[in-house]
């Protein structure tokens, strides 16, 4: 009778390995993916416009504060805002000196995600050039990480940096043999120019040769020169032809490996973008009064991280409230000009936003206007290219977008607006995952009736 019920158990757990493993999800995030990208044909996502037509997609996706990458990707994986996620900004508050640090390392994020929640289900998961990943409970991952120069003259390393933080040790080197070819000079390189390609080709292979219930892809080519050119410009338009192709590089191997129907796709971004004209340096009016000196930065009071569109005000001493009154009245002081470039969140709005909870207050600019860090030189500088980093609720220009197709998705819907927390809830759906005290809802007209 014994031998019978553990030969039960066995087939139960069997079973309910197989469903779980019987269902996958592909996760492709575009690095300033705008939503008409995919609504207009002009912009040339023939691939991604033809799969969207077998499932669903929003209008607009409202993102975190500040919309930048790393704090939108861990709000798209987790659920919730960077307030309680912990990943406030690309990069650490640095007032003695900016090193070049972005938060790498998953150890940061402060709260569950899809990958520890895929973990504690048993789920085999996937990650190539995925935001503060290095170190993350994923089995087969291909973390975006740089190593950087110690001495003058030496550049930045993501080569050596995948070969020192892929998991398993051996991935970076097998992608390469199998996948994209040898990186290095006159190889396989990745540079803005065939970044996409690469990664993307990196992801197929993982998808058809070790089948993960749940990957995830971030590629940047987009978002790169959109920084340079503005919203419009001729390499923009190239490159997301040029991220169309690495979307169904992705949904090939998806077929090929013959898990076409068992695969659900959700493809988004992190940010808008908008056009910018003018900077404005918050750090030049802290050190007008005597609160921050790029030359005794040991004495610093005050400092303003710059995070593009956005600005937030760090006091030395949290407690310190002469100093924020003084910070208050200098931006009070301001000429009329240039007050009218941005609003101030103070405490109690920057709470609402969800944004850095150690920050006295915020400064979100207006469109065309970007924040500087530095001390030196004038309080406006000339800029140009573009940039996000805005207040996700200000403008309909820094909305991002979503598209999902595939198993389980319900075709023909359109939801005007979502927000980027609403993602990891479907994931977690899809993927019969328990995640509690997520900010974000499951929306269930998205789904198909069982």
């Amino acid at each position: 009778m014994i031998k019978i019920f553990k030969s039960i158990i066995f087939l139960l757990m069997l079973t309910t390995i197989t469903y779980a493993q019987d269902k996958h999800v592909v996760l492709i995030s575009i690095d300033g993916l705008r939503p008409e990208f995919y609504l207009d044909p002009s912009w040339g996502m023939v691939n991604l416009r033809q799969a969207m037509k077998t499932g669903s997609y929003a209008e607009g996706v409202r993102g975190s504060f500040p919309t930048v990458t790393y704090p939108s990707h861990t709000t798209i994986i987790s659920g919730v805002l960077p307030a309680k996620h912990g990943i406030y900004y690309n990069t650490p508050v640095e007032p003695l000196g900016i090193t070049g640090k972005w938060f790498w390392y998953y150890k940061d994020i402060k709260v569950p995600t899809i990958w520890t929640a895929a973990k504690s289900a048993g789920l085999v998961t996937a990650g190539v050039s995925w935001p503060v990943t290095v170190g993350a409970p994923i089995d087969y991952n291909l973390p975006e990480y740089v190593i950087l120069p110690k001495n003058k003259g030496e550049k930045k390393d993501e080569i050596k940096a995948l070969y020192d933080e892929s998991n398993p040790k051996s991935l970076f080197q097998e992608v390469q043999d199998n996948a994209i070819g040898k990186l290095g000079e006159f190889g396989a390189t990745l540079d803005n120019y065939t970044n996409d390609q690469n990664k993307s080709r990196m992801a197929a292979y993982i998808l058809r040769k070790y089948k993960p219930a749940f990957l995830a892809i971030h590629i940047g080519l987009t978002d790169h020169f959109e920084h340079e050119e503005g919203r419009d410009g001729d390499k923009v338009h190239s490159a997301v032809v040029g991220v169309d192709v690495a979307v169904k590089t992705i949904m090939d191997a998806i077929e090929m490996a013959g898990l076409k129907d068992s695969t659900t796709f959700i493809v988004t971004g992190d940010h808008g973008f908008v056009d910018i004209h003018t900077q404005f340096n918050p750090n030049v009016m802290l050190a007008n009064i005597g609160l921050y000196n790029d030359a005794d930065k040991e004495h610093w009071k005050a400092y303003f991280q710059a995070s593009g569109g956005s600005a937030f005000l760090h006091l030395r001493d949290a407690k310190d409230k002469a100093t924020l009154a003084k910070v208050n009245e200098a931006l009070a002081n301001l000429p009329q000009g240039i007050k009218k470039l941005f609003h101030v969140l103070d405490k109690q709005q920057l709470t609402a936003a969800q944004g850095d909870p150690n920050a006295a207050l915020a400064l979100a600019a207006y469109q065309g206007v970007s924040f500087g860090a530095t001390a030196k030189g004038n309080l406006l500088s000339a800029a140009k290219g573009g940039t996000h980093g805005y207040m996700p609720t200000d403008f309909k220009e820094i909305q991002t977008g979503f598209v999902t197709f595939g198993r389980g998705i319900k075709p023909g819907v359109v939801l005007p607006l979502i927000g980027q927390e609403d993602i990891a809830p479907l994931i977690a759906n899809l993927l019969n995952l328990q995640m509690t005290g997520m900010d974000g809802v499951l929306y269930p007209g998205l789904l198909k009736s069982k």
